[in-house]
């Protein structure tokens, strides 16, 4: 079993920074691909970034790409999204994902992944 849990979530006023931590455990030397999805109410679940495997590979979404980064240490098995200008509109619940393969990651369905954390709360209001 590949247990995901998010950290890092809370308040930031627009133009400020979060970052956000996936830890995981349960590996067992498999290769995982990561994603971040977030929710709002009344809103339907939007991939905003996923990492391959190896980190080569990394997808954003066109409302956040130059802003947020995504970035995984495996050591730690840990995966980060940084996220830099935050705007009123990045308010949600955040969520991270894994799909047990190699050589890809994607934003675009969120049914591609296996495994959810239990979400962390992003609120940015000023």
């Amino acid at each position: 079993q590949l247990q995901l849990v998010e950290s890092g979530g809370g308040l930031a006023q627009p133009g400020g920074s979060l970052t956000l931590s996936c830890a995981a455990s349960g590996f067992a030397d498999d290769y995982y691909a990561i994603a971040w999805f977030r929710e709002a109410p009344g809103k339907d679940r939007e991939g905003v970034s996923c990492i391959s495997s190896s980190g080569r590979l990394t997808n954003y979404a066109a409302s956040v790409k130059g802003r947020f980064t995504i970035s995984r240490d495996d050591a730690k098995n840990t995966a980060y999204l940084q996220m830099n200008s935050l705007e009123t509109e990045d308010t949600a619940v955040y969520r991270c994902a894994a799909a047990r393969v190699a050589g890809w990651c994607g934003i675009d369905n969120k049914h591609a992944y296996d495994y959810w954390g239990q979400g962390a709360q992003v609120t940015v209001s000023s």
